[in-house]
C-alpha cells in the first residue's frame, strides 16, 4: 500500500475539511446510535416485558444499573403522562435522531467533496508539469497512449479511492462506537462475534492480493488500447491508404478483449468481499440469537435489552462490509497509483544548478569541444540501463555568431541529436558546450532556451486560433505585431482568407491547413519570437516545390541578421551557408563551404552527386 499512502499525504493540504468530515461522522454516528437506542423504550412500553425496580436505582456505569434507571424512569413517565404522550415524545426522538443524522452525514459527504477534486486537481498538475520537464529521451520508451491512460482511467482509480475515504474515516467511528455499545451490553455475545473474525480478516486478505495483482495487470492492459487508439488517431490517413483498417481493427479488438477479460476478473474479485463478510456477519448473529435466546429465557438477560443487541449488531455489518469494499477499492487504487508515480518519481535528467546565471543574450560564438553523446539503453523492466549507446563521438565545432551553419549526413548521423544539445533537449555525455565561452549546463535553462527559435519538418501546432499559435508562449500581445510576422512568413494572404483570419481555429495540430501553410506558421512564431539562434530541422524536406519556395521566401526572412543552424536533406538549400559539417556514424567527417566540399572527394561530394546537385 505505499504507492497509495504516497498519494494520500495530498490530504495534508486539506486539514479543516478532514477536521470538518470527522466531526460530522461522529455526530452522525451518535445520533444513528440515538435512534436505535429509543428502540428500546418503545418495545417496553408496548409489550411491558421489563423487570421494572421499585425504587429509582443509583445510575452507574454498570449495564443492568443503566438498564434499571432507565426502565424506572420510563414507567415513571407512564403513569405520569400516560402511555400516548409517551410514545408521541419517543415517536419524535426517534424522527429527530434520523434526522440530525442525515443532516451529518450530508455534511460529512459536502466536506469531502473539495478533497477528493483537490487531491486530484494536484495530483494533474504535479504530473502534467513533471512531463514538460522530463527530458525529450524519456518518452523515447514510453507509449504516449499509456501515459495518457495514467493521466486518466489511473487518476480515476485514486479518485475513487479518495470518494471512498469518506467510508474510510466514518465505518470506524461507527464500528467502534456501535462495538463499545455491544460489549456494554454483553460482553459475552460479543465474544461469539469474534469467533469468526480472524476467518473473515484472512479470506479478505486473500482475495485482496489477487485483486491487487489483477488490477496492475489491468491498467497495464489498458495502457496498450489507449496507445493504439493515440497511434490510430495520428495515422489515419496512412491506415487509409495502405488499406489497414480491418488489420487493426482486429489488432485493437484483441487487445480490448484482453483488458475486458482481466476487468471481469477484477471486478469478481472485488465483489466477491461483500458476500463473504455477509455470510461470516450472519454466521455470528445466528450463534447470537441462539446463545442469547437462551439467555433471555433463563432470566439473565432483559428481552428488550436483548432485542437492541441484535438491532446493534446488525447494524455493525453493514459497515464492516463499506469498509471491505473501500478497502478493495484502495487495493485497486494502489496499482494504479504506483503507475501513476512512475511519473512523478522518474529522474528529471536534465538539471538547473542551483542559483544559475541568466543568460542575458548572444554576442560572440557557440562552442562545442570534444563533444560526445549516447543514449542510456533501457531495460526491459522500462528502466534505465548501464549501457550507453554511443550517437555524438568527440565533436569539436564553432559556430560565429550571424553565420549560417549547415549540418548534413546520412540519416542517423546524429544531425538532430547534434542541435538538440544546444537548447539542452538532452546534456552532453563527455566534453562540453558553451555560449560565449559560458558553458551551458551552468546556465539558467529557460534563459538559454529564450535565445532560440525552432522550425522543424513536423510543425509543432495547437488546436486554437491562427493569432495564439503566432505568439506561443506570449500571454499579452499586439496584434500588429502578429501580423507584421505572418506578413515576413509570407503567410498572411492565406490567414487573411480565413473564415475569422487571426482568430481562426486551425484544428488538431494545425490539420485544417496544407503542409506549407503549417511551416509558414511556424516560421510566423519563431519570427515573432525574435530570437538570435535559429534551428532549422528539414523545414521544407516534406514539401512539394511550389510549397517550398513559398517557405524558402520565409526562412531567407526569418534568417536575416540571426545565427542559424540549418539540418537539410534537401542540398539545394544550403549551397550559400557559411559553413557546412558533413556527419557520418556521430563524426565530423568534413567541414567547408560548398564550394570547397564538392572539389573533395568524400561524402558531401557523393550526396551532392545522388541529388544530382549542379552549380
Amino acid at each position: 500500500m505505499q504507492s497509495i499512502m504516497r498519494v494520500l499525504r495530498y490530504l495534508k493540504y486539506f486539514p479543516g475539511q478532514i477536521a470538518l468530515n470527522g466531526l460530522f461522522n461522529l455526530l452522525h454516528v451518535l445520533f444513528n446510535l440515538g435512534s436505535y437506542v429509543l428502540i428500546v423504550p418503545f418495545v417496553e412500553l408496548m409489550f411491558g416485558i421489563g423487570d421494572v425496580p421499585e425504587m429509582e436505582p443509583t445510575l452507574s456505569f454498570d449495564q443492568e444499573h443503566v438498564v434499571g434507571w432507565g426502565l424506572w424512569h420510563l414507567y415513571h413517565y407512564k403513569d405520569a403522562m400516560g402511555i400516548w404522550w409517551c410514545l408521541m415524545v419517543l415517536s419524535g426522538g426517534y424522527l429527530a435522531c434520523s434526522l440530525l443524522s442525515n443532516l451529518f452525514r450530508f455534511l460529512a459527504s459536502v466536506a469531502m467533496v473539495r478533497v477528493n477534486n483537490g487531491v486530484v486537481e494536484r495530483l494533474r498538475n504535479d504530473v502534467y508539469h513533471k512531463i514538460t520537464i522530463l527530458p525529450v529521451s524519456y518518452f523515447g520508451s514510453k507509449r504516449r497512449g499509456d501515459i495518457i491512460s495514467r493521466m486518466s482511467n489511473d487518476l480515476f482509480d485514486i479518485s475513487w479511492c479518495i470518494e471512498n475515504l469518506q467510508s474510510i474515516l466514518k465505518d470506524p467511528i461507527h464500528i467502534i462506537v456501535f462495538t463499545f455499545i455491544l460489549v456494554f451490553v454483553s460482553w459475552k455475545m460479543f465474544l461469539l462475534f469474534l469467533v469468526v473474525l480472524p476467518l473473515g480478516v484472512w479470506m479478505i486478505s486473500r482475495v485482496g492480493k489477487v485483486l491487487k495483482r489483477r488490477s496492475q495487470r489491468g491498467q497495464n492492459e489498458l495502457g496498450r488500447v489507449m496507445t493504439i487508439l493515440e497511434e490510430s488517431l495520428a495515422s489515419l490517413r496512412a491506415i487509409k491508404s495502405f488499406g489497414r483498417e480491418e488489420r487493426l481493427a482486429e489488432r485493437f479488438r484483441r487487445t480490448n478483449a484482453a483488458y475486458a477479460k482481466t476487468m471481469v476478473k477484477v471486478t469478481r474479485s472485488r465483489e466477491l468481499s461483500a458476500p463473504l463478510s455477509e455470510v461470516l456477519g450472519t454466521l455470528a448473529l445466528d450463534l447470537i440469537l441462539l446463545i442469547g435466546g437462551w439467555q433471555v429465557i433463563d432470566g439473565s438477560i432483559q428481552p428488550s435489552i436483548f432485542i437492541f443487541f441484535v438491532i446493534i449488531f446488525a447494524r455493525i455489518i453493514p459497515p464492516f462490509n463499506s469498509l471491505i469494499k473501500a478497502y478493495n477499492v484502495t487495493v485497486k487504487a494502489n496499482a494504479s497509483a504506483a503507475r501513476f508515480l512512475e511519473i512523478l518519481d522518474a529522474d528529471e535528467l536534465i538539471l538547473e544548478k542551483p542559483g544559475a546565471p541568466m543568460l542575458q543574450g548572444f554576442y560572440d560564438k557557440i562552442e562545442f569541444r570534444d563533444v560526445s553523446f549516447g543514449y542510456q539503453n533501457q531495460n526491459k523492466s522500462g528502466g534505465r540501463g548501464a549501457e550507453i549507446v554511443p550517437v555524438l563521438s568527440h565533436v569539436d565545432l564553432t559556430i560565429p555568431k550571424g553565420s549560417t551553419v549547415a549540418i548534413v549526413g546520412p540519416s542517423g548521423a546524429g544531425k538532430t541529436t547534434l542541435v538538440d544539445l544546444l537548447p539542452r533537449f538532452y546534456d552532453v555525455t563527455e566534453g562540453m558546450i558553451t555560449i560565449d565561452g559560458r558553458p551551458i549546463a551552468d546556465l539558467n535553462i529557460n534563459s538559454l532556451r529564450a535565445q532560440f527559435g525552432l522550425v522543424s519538418q513536423n510543425c509543432i501546432l495547437f488546436n486554437d486560433t491562427v493569432a495564439n499559435n503566432i505568439a506561443f508562449g506570449v500571454e499579452d500581445y499586439k496584434m500588429g505585431d502578429i501580423r507584421a510576422a505572418a506578413r515576413a512568413a509570407h503567410a498572411e494572404e492565406f490567414i487573411d482568407a480565413m473564415p475569422e483570419g487571426f482568430n481562426t481555429t486551425i484544428g488538431d495540430r494545425g490539420m485544417n491547413l496544407s503542409g506549407g501553410q503549417r511551416q509558414r506558421l511556424s516560421i510566423a512564431r519563431a519570427l515573432f519570437r525574435n530570437t538570435p539562434i535559429l534551428i532549422l530541422d528539414e523545414a521544407t524536406s516534406a514539401l512539394d516545390s511550389e510549397a517550398e519556395r513559398a517557405v524558402q521566401q520565409a526562412l531567407d526572412e526569418l534568417m536575416k541578421g540571426r545565427t542559424s543552424i540549418v539540418i537539410a536533406h534537401r542540398l539545394s538549400t544550403i549551397r550559400d551557408a557559411d559553413l557546412i559539417v558533413v556527419l557520418d556514424k556521430g563524426h565530423i567527417v568534413q567541414m567547408g563551404t560548398h564550394d570547397s566540399l564538392v572539389c573533395q572527394e568524400g561524402m558531401y561530394k557523393k550526396l551532392v552527386d545522388m541529388q544530382s546537385f549542379t552549380k
